[in-house]
């Protein structure tokens, strides 16, 4: 830990790694040089700590180094903001808000883009629907209720029972149904489901 940081609490890092973040992109659009502000935010934030924002489809995509773990992290700040249907791409990265089903989405395509063997999974309780998207490779589903935990990733066996027990289990609720279903040019179709 640096001197900046024995000043602030846990609480005020935070904030204050976020505010950093968008200057950096602020600045960064306008193309000025960040190097000296790079420099300085090195001394704010230790290596590793402070993923990269999300902040194009373009900038996603060619991230050479994206994981599931990295892919999620980037939406740490993004705000809630129930939709009534899925909103594309670039209006979910724009607004930095969206719901469930718009992360998903984003993760099943970036994902399988990168080499990975993502499925969407739709878990109905009695008084939710929750979208998350289960990754093969690393046995676990990214869940956007979890972008902003230390570890966001929930591990599973991929079968649709357990992936919607586990979502279940963190609405407090019981599950009713569960779905994987894909979701491309805009339309939805179901390929599996099971009822509890």
């Amino acid at each position: 830990m640096n001197c900046i940081a024995h000043s602030l609490r846990p609480a005020n890092l935070r904030a204050l790694w976020l505010h950093a973040r968008r200057a950096v992109r602020h600045w960064s659009r306008r193309a000025l040089s960040v190097g000296g502000v790079a420099v300085s935010l090195g001394l704010i934030c230790s290596a590793g700590t402070a993923p990269a924002a999300a902040a194009t489809l373009e900038e996603l995509r060619a991230d050479p180094k994206l994981t599931p773990e990295r892919f999620i992290q980037q939406f740490a700040d993004f705000k809630f903001s129930l939709g009534r249907s899925v909103r594309k791409p670039e209006a979910f990265l724009s607004a930095r808000a969206g719901d469930c089903d718009d992360f998903a989405t984003l993760a099943a395509d970036v994902l399988r883009q990168k080499g990975y063997t993502p499925r969407l999974v739709a878990v109905f309780m009695p008084h939710a629907v929750h979208v998350v998207c289960y990754v093969a490779e690393t046995k676990s589903y990214l869940d956007f209720n979890r972008r902003a935990q230390a570890a966001p990733l929930v591990s599973s066996n991929g079968e649709l029972a357990n992936i919607a027990a586990s979502v279940a289990k963190s609405f407090r609720a019981d599950w009713r149904s569960v779905s994987e279903f894909t979701f491309r040019n805009g339309t939805r179709s179901f390929v599996k489901s099971e009822f509890h």
